[in-house]
């Protein structure tokens, strides 16, 4: 089956949720236009890294932002694989995790996984509390994954999602310019080791702090690139053959010859 993907690279406006709620409904609009199947996001979309002003700025329970996905997905019959938000709890206010929302074109919220692996170098463990659940989730009848930017570092945590079945891996980011070539190189070596899709949305801009190198991409089963985007604002599109991931993890099945006896 084919998979048309809509990557929404956008410059995250810091610490302003109103503003970037405008600029994600006028993109998802204008990519359910294009005829789109999923449209994706990029990490802490609402917030960007205004870590310190979460108290004023989080989304309570990500509700609002639930709210805003499920009906943009059911006006435009579009998924969407919602970035990530700063979700904070309502009984304890300084527990915010950094949690990804998926919703079906029904409206239907289908996944939430919070960001298991924080980012010491940007200061998210002072800010954020880890998530303890995967990323596993079934979207357009496909089995798939979703997770944050860092997490894409820790191999051993991308292969337990690839041993579920796992078909396409979402991947959602905030990644600095700086080690834009890491971003690329990892999310290669991810889709070739688990012969899987992967579509990758970064953002792009500045906060005060960093600066953000977009090239936002889709990666084949076969560690090919079939979309990439430059660093400016745009919205990525690309449309995938999903049964592409069988016909490789037939042609080499390293599933079948991996020696668990050895190791998990």
């Amino acid at each position: 089956m084919t998979l048309n993907v809509a990557l929404l690279q956008m410059d995250i406006e810091y610490g302003n949720p109103w503003g970037n709620y405008e600029k994600v409904k006028t993109n998802i609009e204008q990519a359910a236009k294009s005829g789109v199947d999923v449209v994706v996001l990029p990490e802490l979309w609402t917030t960007g890294y205004d870590l310190s002003r979460l108290d004023d700025i989080a989304d309570i329970e990500g509700g609002e932002s639930l709210n805003f996905f499920a009906e943009l997905a059911k006006a435009n019959q579009v998924h969407v694989v919602g970035g990530s938000v700063a979700n904070q709890s309502r009984e304890q206010a300084a527990e915010v995790k950094n949690t990804m929302l998926v919703v079906n074109a029904s409206g239907e919220k289908v996944k939430e996984y919070s960001k298991a692996h924080l980012f010491r170098l940007m200061d998210e463990e002072k800010y954020l509390v880890e998530g303890n659940d995967n990323g596993w989730f079934t979207l357009a009848g496909i089995p798939s994954a979703g997770l944050i930017c860092y997490d894409i570092r820790f191999p051993e945590w991308v292969r337990m999602h690839a041993l579920g079945e796992m078909k396409v891996l979402y991947v959602v980011a905030e990644w600095p310019k700086p080690r834009i070539d890491h971003w690329r190189a990892l999310l290669i070596s991810r889709a070739i080791e688990n012969q899987c899709f992967v579509i990758a949305c970064n953002r792009v801009g500045a906060d005060p702090n960093n600066t953000f190198g977009g090239h936002s991409i889709v990666v084949g089963p076969w560690g090919e690139v079939l979309a990439e985007a430059g660093e400016d604002e745009t919205i990525l599109y690309k449309e995938i053959d999903v049964d592409q991931v069988d016909n490789v993890r037939k042609t080499i099945p390293i599933f079948s010859d991996r020696r668990s006896d050895l190791y998990r």
